[in-house]
């Protein structure tokens, strides 16, 4: 017993030893995203952050004019919400707002972390650069903007392969081999570093990865061809002709002070819903066209390699029982049923993080919460589209 008990005590010795040498290691390489990486877990920071301006007094949103989900359906969503972690549920029917709920410890103030769905915002954020005339068009080489491609094979890449997420341009994902490579992408101090110089692993336009890499290189094309700041621009360009309350963006550093545009928007559960209702309504808010209609149809149109994939937007065209990202990581979500509509179009942010826009039953569905790993996309969509009255 004591043998055993000596070579237990040895080998976790031997572990902790390796992986204080590791620590280290990164340390001595990558000082700023160590510490990051250490302190996150306590309360750290990821970097500092940039408002995205919005309205000071945003206009109220409207109550649904009838009753469409039944006190039962209500109750069911709330408690699948409780169930996992879920700050805010809000759903949009027709002409309002048929639900809106708070759990506790959240209000209509709170700006969750919402992951990846910033990506559909670069997406639509990118057609009013192109109806302003800051950038030509879709099938403009993005070597135009990211002129660092323009001396080699990555000059094929054009802005429609980027959204498309079919670059073909190399990329970190989470694994034992990335890792190092996605954590400076995500909370290293100076992300374009890590994603601009990237080589092409692929031809362009021959198979999709989902990447995160493309919408940060993305904005970093979008702020370069408007001549102005991300935060600045997003503000000016969308969020307060949203109507949205101001939101955050996360930057690399301050020295460098580039947003992470490939997820990291910290905003209201109401502003997603905003988001959402471009898609319901063709680009239009209040009476205004913010988006022009036709990019936001572009938006939801399958792209060749991959059919539930728009541009920088999920869709819900074919069923898959587990959706994976990319080639590289195992990563994916369930979806343990076909959803119950054809028409789904869907932000993703991960582990729950979610805006689902059913056009076909005038319903938007916005969910921001704790990261929730084992998420089902089939069921708080299918639920809700069920339960809806005739």
């Amino acid at each position: 017993m004591k043998t055993l008990f000596r070579w237990t005590r040895n080998l976790f010795l031997g572990l902790l030893a390796l992986i204080v040498l590791a620590i280290g290691a990164l340390y001595l390489s990558e000082p700023v995203m160590t510490q990051r990486l250490l302190t996150m877990p306590f309360g750290g920071s990821s970097g500092p952050v940039a408002v995205v301006r919005g309205v000071d007094r945003p206009a109220e949103m409207p109550r649904a004019s009838r009753a469409a989900l039944s006190p039962q359906v209500i109750n069911e969503a709330i408690a699948f919400g409780a169930s996992n972690g879920t700050h805010a549920l809000l759903v949009w029917h027709d002409d309002g707002i048929a639900l809106e709920h708070y759990y506790p410890g959240y209000d209509a103030n709170t700006r969750t972390p919402t992951q990846s769905m910033h990506k559909s915002v670069v997406a639509l954020l990118l057609g009013i650069a192109i109806e302003q005339g800051h950038i030509g068009s879709v099938d403009d080489s993005a070597s135009l903007y990211l002129t660092e491609w323009a001396a080699d094979e990555r000059a094929k890449i054009t802005l429609k392969h980027m959204l498309r997420q079919t670059s073909g341009l190399r990329f970190s994902s989470v694994g034992f081999k990335t890792i190092i490579g996605f954590l400076r992408m995500m909370i290293g101090p100076d992300v374009t570093a890590e994603t601009l110089y990237q080589p092409l692993e692929a031809e362009p336009g021959t198979r999709f990865d989902y990447n995160t890499a493309i919408p940060q290189n993305m904005g970093l094309l979008i702020q370069r061809a408007t001549g102005m700041p991300y935060a600045a621009y997003l503000s000016s360009a969308l969020w307060q002709p949203l109507g949205a309350t101001d939101a955050l963006v996360h930057l690399d550093s301050e020295d460098k002070g580039m947003p992470r545009t490939g997820c990291c928007l910290d905003a209201t559960a109401r502003s997603w819903l905003r988001i959402g209702l471009l898609h319901l309504n063709g680009g239009r808010i209040n009476g205004r066209q913010i988006v022009p209609e036709d990019w936001v149809r572009a938006i939801a149109e399958p792209g060749e390699h991959n059919s539930n994939y728009g541009y920088f937007t999920w869709l819900g065209n074919e069923y898959e029982p587990k959706r994976l990202y990319n080639r590289k990581s195992s990563t994916g979500v369930i979806h343990s049923e076909p959803f119950a509509a054809p028409d789904v179009i869907y932000f993703d942010g991960f582990g729950g993080q979610r805006v689902y826009i059913i056009p076909s039953r005038r319903l938007v569905i916005v969910r921001t919460g704790d990261i929730t790993p084992d998420w089902d996309d089939a069921k708080l969509p299918n639920l809700l589209i069920r339960g809806l009255k005739p």
